[in-house]
C-alpha cells in the first residue's frame, strides 16, 4: 500500500512538473515572439537550443530527483516489509507453538477429567460398599448388643439364683452343725449310760437295740 502511494505520489509530480514545463514553454514561446518583434536579428535557434538543454537539464534533475526520491523510499520500505516479514514469520512461528501447546493441554485436560470422572465413580463405589458394610457392621452391633443384654439379664438371674442356693446352703450348713451337736451329746450321754449297766445283754449276746438308731455324725 505504501508503495502504491508512493507510486501515485511520483505520478503526481511527474504530472504537475509536465504541467509547470508546458507553462514554461507558453512562456518562453511568448518571450520569444516577443525578441522577435523587438529584435528581429536574435537567432531564434540558439535560443530555441538552450532552452531546450535548459529544459531537458531541468527535467533530468527533476527525474533524477525523483528516481532517487523513490529508491530511498523504496530501500526504506523494502527494509520495513523485510523487518516486518520477519516478525510476520516469528510471530507464526509462536503462533504454531501456542496451538501446538494448546493442543497438548486440551488433551491433558481432557485425559484428567477422564481420570477425575473415574475416581469419581470408584469414590461413588467404594461410599457404597463401605456404607453397606457399615450397615451390615451396626446391625450386627445391635444384634450383639441384644445378646449381651439377654446375657446380662441371664447373668443377674443366675446371680439372684446362686445367692439364694448360697443362702440355702448356708442356713443347711447351721442346721446340719446344729444336728451334729445334738448328737454328739446324745451319744455322749448313751457312753455313760453303756459304760454303768455293762452287764445288761440280749439272750444271744449281741448288744441292745438302741444301736439300731441311725448314726447322723457322717453328715
Amino acid at each position: 500500500m505504501q508503495i502504491e502511494s508512493l507510486n501515485e505520489e511520483l505520478a503526481y509530480l511527474k504530472k504537475n512538473h509536465e504541467e509547470e514545463m508546458k507553462e514554461f514553454s507558453n512562456q518562453v514561446v511568448g518571450q520569444v515572439n516577443v525578441e522577435m518583434d523587438a529584435t528581429p536579428g536574435v537567432d531564434l535557434t540558439r535560443v530555441l537550443t538552450e532552452m531546450r538543454e535548459q529544459y531537458e537539464a531541468l527535467a533530468e534533475k527533476n527525474r533524477r530527483d525523483a528516481e532517487e526520491w523513490f529508491q530511498a523510499k523504496s530501500a526504506e520500505l523494502n527494509k520495513e516489509v523485510s523487518s516486518n516479514a520477519a516478525m510476520i514469520q516469528t510471530s507464526k512461528t509462536e503462533i504454531t507453538e501456542l496451538r501446538r501447546t494448546l493442543q497438548g493441554l486440551e488433551i491433558e485436560l481432557q485425559s484428567q477429567l477422564s481420570m477425575k470422572a473415574g475416581l469419581e465413580s470408584t469414590l461413588a463405589e467404594t461410599e457404597c460398599r463401605y456404607a453397606l458394610q457399615l450397615q451390615q457392621i451396626q446391625g450386627l452391633i445391635s444384634s450383639i448388643e441384644a445378646q449381651l443384654s439377654e446375657l446380662r439379664s441371664e447373668m443377674e438371674c443366675q446371680n439372684q439364683e446362686y445367692k439364694m442356693l448360697l443362702d440355702i446352703k448356708t442356713r443347711l450348713e447351721q442346721e446340719i452343725a446344729t444336728y451334729r451337736s445334738l448328737l454328739e451329746g446324745q451319744d455322749a450321754k448313751m457312753t455313760g449310760f453303756n459304760s454303768g449297766g455293762n452287764n445288761t445283754t440280749t439272750s444271744n449276746g449281741s448288744p441292745s437295740s438302741n444301736s439300731g438308731r441311725p448314726d447322723f455324725r457322717k453328715y
